[in-house]
Order: structure tokens, then sequence, then C-alpha cells
């Protein structure tokens, strides 16, 4: 009588604490399977202040919190109504109008949902439902050679050296684990820069505000024109975030470190645009202009399968950002 003998769990490591590589460290644990997660930031506030709302998909992003536990968490945090659209002329005419209301015939079935959520509580949500033991923070990627055999050496900036059977890379646009799968390609300029400011809660409740906020509703505004965008958000705690994009060389930079020069910059670029959209820039919150020059990988980007090792998230397929597109793809 033949015995079986289990065999051991490959040893699996991920690469970067983002919304892919977060999801798929849940995705194992909760079948079983250990993995580690090596993440560069010293811990979740590093970056807590950044990243706008996504809207989540019922096939994608929402069925990974759904087969993972997470559906509850998901509609306790997401905000139905922040699926109102709002797109603007540079005059502040109104062209189109989704109020996203739960009536209208775009929501009668669940697949037709997509609520949006801070990316800030969405990965927060993830952390919390993974183990913490599993997670190394202050763990940034250095380097990973490939010692036969699918195995790999991993080295990382604080000195910690291991190494994997499986190696995931999450690890974003700048990847250094898509090398091993695909050298040589990199994220090329898409022509389009810009700057990510915000109003701050407090400034957004101001009666001087009231008719820019109103404008911009409960939750994304887009105004076009003359090839510049100015695009807000509503986040769960009332600020209201902006993609400020236009065409621009690629070592185009706001002006800095002064938050008036800044502005004034901005201002200089959207002359003329409506009153309430330039009171969205000159009330920016001086704490939060961001560079936010954008990127991609080649359309139809592939690589050939090499044992041991993978790629997921932006290290796989970098967009240009649109409709949490890159988030749910991830997920």
């Amino acid at each position: 009588m033949s015995t079986y003998t289990a065999q051991p769990c490959p040893k699996i490591a991920i690469i970067g604490g983002g919304l892919g590589g977060l999801v798929l460290l849940l995705t194992l644990h909760r079948r079983g399977i250990p993995a580690t997660l090596y993440e560069r930031d010293v811990d979740f506030a590093t970056r807590a202040h950044l990243g706008g709302s996504l809207d989540l998909g019922y096939k994608s992003g929402q069925r990974a919190l759904r087969e993972n536990g997470l559906e509850d968490e998901f509609k306790t945090h997401s905000r139905p109504e922040g699926e109102e659209l709002k797109i603007y002329n540079a005059t502040g005419t109104l062209l189109l109008h989704h109020s996203g209301e739960p009536n209208e015939e775009i929501h009668q079935t669940p697949e037709r949902v997509r609520p949006e959520i801070d990316r800030t509580m969405l990965r927060k949500i993830l952390l919390d439902a993974c183990p913490a033991t599993a997670i190394k923070w202050d763990h940034a990627l250095t380097s990973a050679v490939a010692l036969g055999g699918g195995k790999h050496a991993l080295t990382f900036a604080n000195g910690a050296t291991t190494t994997c059977d499986l190696l995931v890379g999450a690890d974003g646009a700048h990847s250094r684990v898509r090398a091993l799968v695909a050298p040589g390609v990199e994220p090329t300029y898409t022509g389009v820069n810009g700057v990510e400011i915000s109003l701050a809660p407090s400034v957004a409740a101001s009666a001087e505000l009231a008719d820019a906020v109103a404008a911009v509703g409960q939750g994304t505004m887009m105004a076009l024109q003359d090839n510049k965008m100015l695009g807000s958000q509503v986040n769960g705690d009332g600020r209201v975030r902006t993609y400020v994009f236009f065409r621009a060389p690629e070592e185009w930079a706001v002006p800095g470190p002064d938050a008036d020069a800044a502005r004034a910059a901005l201002l200089d670029k959207f002359e003329g645009w409506a009153p309430w959209m330039l009171k969205i820039i000159e009330h920016a919150d001086a704490e939060a202009i961001y560079p936010r020059a954008l990127y991609m990988l080649p359309a139809g980007h592939r690589w050939a399968h090499n044992a041991g090792v993978t790629i997921l998230g932006d290290a796989a397929h970098l967009m240009s950002p649109f409709a949490g597109a890159g988030a749910n793809l991830a997920m």
C-alpha cells in the first residue's frame, strides 16, 4: 500500500504592498497557503495621505473582496453616491451629468454598480484582513538574482536577504522584478504632465468654496478643453482631490517648494477657465501638492514564461489612470 507524503508549500515572496500585492497575500492566506509580502514603506501611515478614490467593478475589484470575505467591509466604507459624474467645458457649461442615484436604469443589476472607495481605506481593509506576521515593512528590494530551478535570492536596502521558490513582483511602475521576465522594458512618458492638488476638508466645507464643491458634486467632476483637464474626486473624509493634467514636456515641474508659486503656475495654464474651477487651484492645500507626470508600458506588453517569477499590477500593465482600471485589473 502506497503512502502519500505531503509536499511542503513553496516559499512565496510578494514584492510590494499595494492593492495587487495585498489581494494576492490575502487570497493565498485564506486558502492555507503561506506567503510573505515585502513592502518598502516603514508602515501604513507613510503613504496614507496619497491616492484618490476608485470605482471597483463587480467582476474585478469587488470580486477580489467578495471572494475573500470582505464584501460587508466594502459596503460599509464605499460610497454609491460617489458614482455621480459631471463633465464640463472650460467655461463651466455642464455637458454630461450622471446622478449616480440607485433608481437609474444603469443601476438595476449588481454588475452595473461601481461604488467609490478611497484607495487608502481599501488598502487598510486589506491590511487588516492579512496576517500581520506575513508583512515585512521597511523592505525595499534592491536586487533579485535567479539561482536556477525557479529559485531567486533577494536582497533588501535594510541589509536583509532571503530566498524564495516563487517571486511575484507587485512593486509598481518601476518594478525591480520586471527585468527578470521582460528585460529592457521600461515605462515611457505619455506626453501628459501635471499635479495633484486638493482642498482640505475644512476648506471644502467653507462658504467661500460652496459653489465649487456644488459644481463638483458627490463623486467625480471632469473639466476638459484644449488638451487640459481638471479632474476632481470627493473623498470619504470630505477632501476634494483634483488632478491637473495638460500636455507638457516630461521635464516640466511645478515650482516648489513655495505653494504660492505652484498655484500661480497652474492658474496661468488655466487662465480664462470658469471662476469656480480656478478657486480649486487658488485654495489648494499647501501641504498636498504632488507631481503627477503620466507614464505607461507599451500596449500589448507581454513576456515569456519564466519559472518561479511573475509580475502583476502596475509592474505588468502600467497605464494612464482612468476609472480605476489599473486597480481593478491588479485586484
